[in-house]
């Protein structure tokens, strides 16, 4: 039989229950128990088959039940509550930005992301980036910012992970229906649904933008599925990080090129621009094309502007992580888009060549988004000191401690991460307004309140309910594969919740070291076997399609699993995603982090298992790094970075029996006559009180605003006043800086004779300088000294800066200067004398990088 059309139909919602559409199409549901319990009551069991998808759930409800629920006087009247209190988060007139910062909240900030982590039904990440740009929306819509994202829509998302028979894991692409996502299409002002195209290697690309609501934050994402394309063309938005390097450049180039043309279309005009990891850079290159075509700004105007209003960071501690390109890749694919910039080829590709100690070179998208933005960070203390020393190269006249790269460490948002059972427990000790306070020490230090009863009353039940999901997930694996009807009884025995549980889930990659708790196969096996103190560990996560080492360690995990000495004790769930996450960070005893230090820029996983009462293990790397206060969990290793690999891992996986036999064992089973652990959960205490306080999303945004967003904003309005004359003056200096730069020389005459090896504390030094300046004039320089603190390696640790005056100008553009600086502690040091650009003509102490040094 032959259709003429297929079509799914779908029930009608009645009057009274018009508004779920509105709630299913708006995120806010993803950190809302009580939308989330409403949904589940219309039907538990259809909930939980369609993944907790509010849009799936009502594209498959029975017609019949909403009839029943329409005369369902308690359903409506819950309804209509959670109605109300949706309309009030969304016309909120009191947020953090209209009573800290009225002036700012008019201003724009645009933010791109390849990957939004924002709930597991809707599968556009692949892991904590991803994540984490979920939650840096939710809290933006929670503090009221003025706030617009951009990404891709990804046909088949990221892979969905299976482990077969033999523990290999295998991957699968599903392609994702868009009626069943939260999704609807962008229109423009004349109704339509809104289309861009860029055009990438000669070939002109279409794209339809779709929105997604994020509580009042909008998400605009871009799919090259269209018609309009060639085959490959609409394949460029398949799937998340898939293909070669030829399908990056082609998403990069629409997520940063597209994604600009997409807001202006809408009518969205941003005033900074916020590029979170490289993958969006393009963006930068898109604005400077606007201002050179639209503004009839020269092209170093443009780029003066343009930095002044770009935000980048940087989330990645190791060269090979950052996206690299050919030169020859990215002249193809860019062809002709420089000649719209009225410059050379030459001069398109050097913002983003980057040079490589053995003379190649390489476009990076890192190198031209630090180039183009005024303002960097990366996402921990110890990733922005890493940052700076391995991006010194970029900034070749100052010392890796100057590089202009700051920090704000990462955070998660309290309400999608916060178990529901742990949030009710807090609502009844913590002050009323809590919600709104998070960053107030005052209302973690109530945590002191809870009785210990209670607290671990709440903690079992989670680990109650984390044996039932295990159970279940392991069943339904071991029946795909077919096992035996014993292998299926054994299920029943996994997970015991009174044995001491780890958690350890995560994107699988080798330099997370997820063996190294496998390095003593003979130790582990006692340690887990103890009949009087029993340990089992969780494992959980995806290995990269083509991290051939990861996929060989998920294998190997699965093996030990089934092995009879370890089948009750290592359990390896496939498929992690954030529902997978959810039930482990809550309910697990301890969470084990075990990153080469300092591979981890930040993580966040540990942070959402504290705030639940989950205690962190972990090396000294990342976020644990400022987190960690000796009675708020445990540190594996040193707090120092290893030259040898090899004796890096033997140390730490020492570090992790001992701690696992001396401390962490023993005090989990010490229980008083109540069966209360009393030393754990005061341990659980300080780590919810600490970690929650600081490492929390509202803060980490707070920061952001008020280091990079307000100072971007400020520099912009700079540039950009009167036809952007500020930007063209910088722009002409920064030339005439240029060409004469290569002139200046400085002698310095120390006051010191050269046999002194040592100086006292508060002792002045005077020096003085003669500096020929050539072309350049006294008022465009400053001269200062440069005092720096050096560690036991003869690294710069710390540095300080003091002026020196102009004494005396002689002929032939040579001038002398004189200085003074005092010691302000014991320890080595060493100075000298620079000259750099005037900052006090410049928007910004660091807007040029330039020095030349004696």
């Amino acid at each position: 039989m032959k259709f003429i059309q297929k079509l799914m139909a779908v029930p009608k919602l009645p009057e009274k229950l018009e508004r779920l559409e509105e709630l299913a199409y708006n995120l806010y549901w993803t950190w809302n128990y009580d939308v989330q319990d409403l949904f589940r009551m219309m039907d538990p069991n259809l909930w939980y088959d369609q993944k907790r998808s509010p849009v799936k759930f009502l594209r498959r409800i029975s017609q019949q039940r909403l009839y029943e629920l329409d005369g369902d006087e308690e359903f409506v009247s819950r309804l209509e509550k959670v109605l109300e209190e949706f309309d009030a988060y969304r016309t909120r007139k009191k947020t953090w930005m209209s009573k800290e910062h009225p002036q700012e909240s008019k201003d724009q900030v645009a933010y791109f992301c390849a990957e939004y982590g924002l709930h597991e039904s809707f599968p556009m990440y692949s892991g904590g980036l991803g994540v984490l740009s979920g939650d840096h929306l939710k809290t933006a819509s929670d503090l009221g910012m003025n706030f617009v994202a951009v990404g891709l829509l990804y046909r088949q998302g990221y892979f969905s992970q299976m482990i077969d028979k033999d523990g290999w894991q295998t991957a699968t692409f599903p392609a994702y229906d868009f009626e069943d996502l939260p999704i609807k299409p962008a229109l423009d002002s004349d109704g339509q649904q809104v289309l861009v195209n860029v055009i990438i290697h000669g070939n002109k690309v279409w794209a339809r933008v779709w929105k997604c609501q994020v509580g009042v934050v909008s998400l605009y994402l871009l799919d090259a599925d269209v018609e309009q394309n060639n085959p490959d063309d609409r394949t460029i938005t398949s799937q998340l990080y898939g293909g070669g390097v030829e399908k990056r450049i082609k998403q990069e180039m629409l997520l940063g090129i597209g994604g600009v043309r997409a807001l202006r279309i809408l009518g969205i005009n941003p005033n900074v621009w916020h590029m979170n990891e490289g993958h969006a850079a393009f963006l930068a290159l898109e604005r400077i094309r606007e201002l050179v075509q639209g503004k009839s700004l020269e092209w170093e105007s443009a780029i003066e502007y343009v930095r002044a209003s770009n935000v980048f960071t940087t989330h990645t501690p190791v060269p090979a992580g950052n996206d690299v390109f050919s030169l020859d890749l990215v002249e193809r694919h860019f062809e002709g888009f420089w000649d719209q910039l009225g410059i050379s080829k030459d001069e398109f590709l050097r913002l983003g060549t980057e040079r490589l100690s053995d003379g190649r070179t390489h476009y990076g998208m890192t190198v031209l988004a630090l180039k183009l933005s005024a303002k960097s960070n990366g996402v921990s203390r110890l990733h922005g000191m890493v940052s700076r020393k391995m991006w010194d190269h970029i900034f070749e006249d100052l010392p890796a401690v100057e590089v202009p790269i700051t920090h704000v460490t990462n955070g998660v948002h309290l309400w999608t991460w916060l178990n529901k059972d742990m949030k009710a427990l807090f609502d009844r000790y913590l002050p009323k307004n809590w919600e709104e306070i998070v960053d107030s020490p005052k209302v973690w230090d109530a945590i002191e309140e809870i009785p210990d009863e209670e607290l671990w009353d709440a903690h079992m039940r989670l680990k109650k309910r984390l044996k039932s999901f295990v159970q279940t997930r392991l069943r339904r694996q071991r029946r795909r594969l077919g096992e035996t009807v014993e292998d299926l009884a054994e299920v029943d025995k996994i997970c015991d919740e009174s044995t001491l549980t780890i958690g350890f889930a995560r994107r699988f990659a080798t330099y997370k070291r997820a063996s190294i708790i496998f390095k003593d196969i003979e130790r582990l096996k006692a340690l887990l076997n103890d009949p009087e103190r029993p340990v089992q560990i969780i494992f959980s996560g995806k290995a990269h399609p083509a991290d051939n080492p990861a996929k060989e360690l998920i294998k190997k995990i699965y093996e030990l699993s089934r092995m009879p000495e370890f089948k009750n004790h290592i359990v390896i769930l496939e498929n992690y995603d954030m529902n997978v996450a959810r039930h482990i960070i809550s309910s697990c005893d301890v969470w084990m982090n075990t990153p080469r230090r300092p591979r981890e820029a930040s993580g966040t996983s540990g942070q959402k298992a504290a705030m639940n009462g989950c205690l962190n293990f972990s090396t000294m790397d990342g976020w644990w790094v400022e987190g960690f206060n000796s009675e708020n969990g445990w540190a594996i290793g040193d707090d120092r970075d290893y030259d040898d690999e090899g004796l890096q891992d033997r140390i730490d996986s020492v570090s992790v029996y001992t701690m696992l036999e001396r401390e962490i064992v023993p005090l989990y089973y010490q229980r008083d006559e109540k069966g209360i652990p009393r030393g754990w959960v005061q341990k659980m205490k300080e780590s919810i009180k600490t970690v929650s306080l600081q490492f929390n999303t509202h803060r980490m945004l707070m920061d952001y605003a008020e280091k990079l967003y307000f100072k971007s904003l400020e520099l912009s309005s700079i540039l950009g006043a009167r036809d952007f004359e500020k930007s063209k003056e910088m722009a002409q200096w920064k030339q005439h800086l240029i060409r004469h730069w290569g002139h200046v020389k400085i002698k310095p005459n120390l006051s010191l004779p050269t046999s002194e090896k040592s100086i006292a504390v508060g002792e002045k030094v005077r020096l003085s300088a003669n500096v020929y300046l050539g072309e350049l004039a006294p008022d465009e320089v400053k001269v200062e000294v440069f005092l720096a603190r050096l560690d036991d390696q003869g690294q710069i640790e710390d540095f300080a800066t003091f002026p020196m005056s102009l004494e005396k100008s002689d002929v032939h553009g040579e001038y002398v200067y004189l200085g003074e600086f005092s010691i302000p502690r014991e320890g080595r040091i060493a100075y000298t004398v620079r000259v750099v650009p005037n900052y006090e003509r410049l928007p910004d102490r660091y807007f040029f990088t330039m020095a030349r040094w004696a």
